[in-house]
């Protein structure tokens, strides 16, 4: 089931922007050799290993650009996949097969690398309550499909955008003179324009934890802190408001922040570090 953000409208203007910087005026590598009557079939082809997305993002792309594409599901996103599985087989004139092929392949490669380093981050994690963020460090415009990628793979999504909740970073703390101002102010804010929103404030020390508590704000981010202050800061919150650990966190140290007691470790190498998978389409 596709995340409420992964919209038709969201996806179409997505798919159609991405097609006209590729093809642009036409594509006359196909136009020059293919006519209308060129019917054949094409599958996905894995050469790697690990989780597969974007499988229904294929089928949008395919139906998008023809209705007439025929699109037969092998594999589901989410699942395990190795070498030399196909994941599904499209069938249509090779006029609507052929100019979409490389939107398809970089969407579901790109998508594929964030699904299984996020699939591999949480199993590390999972025997703790701890779960694993994405954050806004993705792709400009392609932000919903690597955010769709993080839910495949197990993970769960921070804020979407700059909209959907209100996130209190080191700038905006200093901009307004402290924790406690920025955090009432924005209590304010909200207030006056009859927004419900969740507020989370970054902190960078045990001082700054503290003056937030003050404040009852939704979620306290601590930032860049190490292990031993990390478990010092749970401690002192006390399950009194949600905790997000951010910054300096690897794959080597991961298990160790989780085992805190934090709720969430939010991570932008989800989507800045992912390897892509490696994917092909094949005619049969």
């Amino acid at each position: 089931m596709r995340p409420e953000y992964v919209s038709n409208q969201a996806l179409s203007h997505f798919i159609k922007e991405a097609l006209a910087e590729d093809i642009g005026r036409g594509d006359y590598s196909t136009l020059a050799i293919m006519s209308e009557e060129v019917k054949n079939q094409a599958q996905l082809l894995v050469k790697d290993e690990g989780i597969i997305a974007g499988v229904e993002l294929a089928e949008y792309i395919f139906n998008f650009f023809d209705s007439s594409v025929r699109f037969e599901k092998l594999i589901n996103d989410g699942s395990f996949i190795k070498k030399g599985d196909v994941a599904f087989i499209v069938e249509g004139s090779a006029k609507s097969i052929l100019p979409v092929e490389r939107l398809v392949l970089n969407c579901m490669q790109r998508m594929s690398g964030i699904a299984t380093l996020t699939n591999f981050m949480q199993e590390k994690i999972k025997h703790t309550k701890t779960k694993l963020l994405d954050t806004r460090k993705t792709t400009p415009n392609f932000r919903v499909c690597e955010k769709w990628a993080v839910k495949i793979g197990g993970g769960e999504n921070h804020r979407f955008g700059l909209f959907d909740m209100i996130m209190l970073k080191d700038n905006h703390v200093d901009f307004a003179g402290g924790i406690v101002p920025a955090i009432q102010r924005a209590k304010e804010y909200l207030k006056q324009n009859k927004l419900n929103l969740k507020i989370e404030i970054e902190t960078r020390n045990l001082k700054e934890v503290k003056e937030a508590l003050t404040q009852n704000p939704d979620r306290i981010m601590l930032d860049n802190f190490n292990i031993e202050q990390t478990k010092e800061a749970v401690d002192r919150i006390g399950g009194r408001v949600e905790i997000e650990s951010s910054g300096g966190i690897t794959i080597e140290n991961l298990v160790s922040y989780a085992e805190t007691g934090v709720d969430y470790i939010s991570s932008g190498a989800l989507t800045y570090s992912a390897r892509s998978l490696d994917l092909s389409l094949k005619v049969i």
